[in-house]
């Protein structure tokens, strides 16, 4: 299915893998306008949690504060963060799973099982 002209464009602010995703959900799903807000605020959190990455890559996990002792840097609660705010706003957005009314697989018995 290809993007018609009257198709929402994705916010300008946002990188371009984000834009993509944005595209290709929009071309997926039939969106109503509070959705298109929350598929803003998911790709947002997608960013913010690759800056934070990227950071982290760059810096490392921690930084020796003014005693000499490590600590986290604030980027790896952002990405945190982040992570769990695109997760719920995608599970909101009903995106990654079956229609509603599909059921729900059952839990199998090794389900939580150590291997």
């Amino acid at each position: 299915m290809n993007i018609s002209e009257n198709s929402p464009k994705p916010p300008s602010h946002l990188s371009k893998p984000a834009k993509r995703w944005w595209k290709s959900v929009v071309e997926d799903y039939d969106l109503d306008a509070h959705h298109l807000h929350l598929l803003r605020l998911a790709a947002e959190a997608l960013d913010r949690g690759t800056q934070a990455r990227e950071i982290i890559d760059r810096d490392g996990m921690t930084f020796l504060d003014r005693f000499g002792c490590p600590r986290a840097r604030p980027e790896v609660a952002v990405e945190r963060d982040s992570r769990i705010a695109f997760a719920r706003l995608v599970r909101e957005l009903a995106i990654d799973a079956p229609a509603p009314d599909a059921p729900r697989p059952p839990r199998t018995a090794d389900y939580g099982a150590r291997r």
